[in-house]
């Protein structure tokens, strides 16, 4: 039977690739769109059965009739700082639509990535509807999607699992741009100033103190992987359970290159971590803070751990510094 991956070219959709690899499926169709096409690097070293351009998958569908045995949606505009609502909104909100209708006509597991920009500014972040207030239309397109899911559900014919990503790092994210994660540019501005650089102090947080879930994509593989296994339906968030400062993120950076254990503090009085100003463009859309609320995930069953920023960046960092 074959499993379609979308965004299978991407960040996230590419490691989900190479974990069904690992659990011996290479029955894939890869979905993506690769008008960037440096992206098909992140597929090269897994197997697939054949790729589709998303605009194709549409017209696709009614040959994979009774074929599928699950969906992984993986694909989306993921740029938090897009400002064309009509294609964010045709591209994560109706193109999902889409697929799920088919999905349960064809009674399809359908596993897709929602986002912790649900949520917005916080301050609680469990999957509940009195915790949503996306601050961008990203968060809106991918808010609006789980409510869709919602009211569907109770009449669900196969599996619907979302999943609430929080701040996802490590290897195959090297094409995003500035929407990679903070421990990629901290790596590479470490490389090519010898110094990272963090914002200052905002929302009450001192310099370098925002916090965040930072969260390694192989903990994000498994716990997709494992959504596939048991069944489950519902949505759920995907994170560490714990935030942490963009300080941690860059000490880990700084410490696994340098092979030290030195703290933020002392990182910065040796001037390998610089402060600086906050972006005018982010004033009111920027999550200060961020800590998944794990409890519903727990109660449906996964039992696994994820790593810590300094596992996690640490283990980052050295496949970064073989490519």
């Amino acid at each position: 039977m074959t499993f379609v991956v979308t965004g299978a070219a991407g960040f996230i959709g590419s490691k989900l690739v190479e974990g069904l690899n690992r659990i011996g499926v290479d029955d894939i169709v890869a979905v993506d769109n690769l008008a960037h096409a440096d992206k098909f690097r992140n597929l090269v070293r897994y197997e697939i059965a054949d790729y589709l351009d998303q605009a194709e998958l549409a017209s696709a569908l009614e040959g994979l009739s009774g074929a599928v045995e699950a969906v992984f949606h993986q694909g989306a505009c993921s740029d938090t700082m897009e400002s064309d609502g009509r294609y964010m909104m045709e591209n994560n909100y109706r193109y999902s639509a889409r697929l799920l209708e088919w999905c349960q006509e064809e009674q399809v597991p359908f596993i897709y990535a929602s986002s912790a920009s649900v949520y917005g500014a916080g301050p609680e972040f469990s999957e509940e509807r009195r915790c949503e207030r996306p601050l961008n239309v990203y968060g809106y397109s991918k808010f609006l999607f789980d409510q869709y899911v919602r009211r569907m559900l109770p009449e669900a014919t196969a599996q619907v699992a979302g999943l609430r990503y929080f701040n996802v790092y490590g290897p195959n994210e090297q094409h995003k741009g500035r929407m990679a994660s903070v421990a990629f540019h901290a790596f590479n501005q470490f490389a090519a100033e010898g110094r990272v650089k963090l914002f200052v102090g905002s929302a009450g947080y001192g310099n370098g103190e925002q916090r965040r879930d930072f969260v390694h994509v192989e903990d994000v593989v498994a716990v997709n992987l494992w959504l596939l296994r048991s069944g489950t339906s519902g949505i759920f968030n995907c994170g560490t359970g714990r935030a942490q400062t963009f300080n941690d993120v860059a000490a880990a950076v700084i410490n696994t290159v340098r092979g030290t254990r030195a703290s933020a503090a002392e990182l910065a009085a040796q001037g390998l971590i610089e402060y600086i100003p906050f972006p005018a463009a982010l004033e009111g859309k920027y999550q200060s803070y961020t800590q998944a609320d794990l409890a519903q995930l727990r109660a449906a069953g996964y039992d696994g751990r994820f790593m810590s920023v300094e596992e996690g960046v640490a283990a980052y960092v050295r496949e970064l510094t073989r490519i």
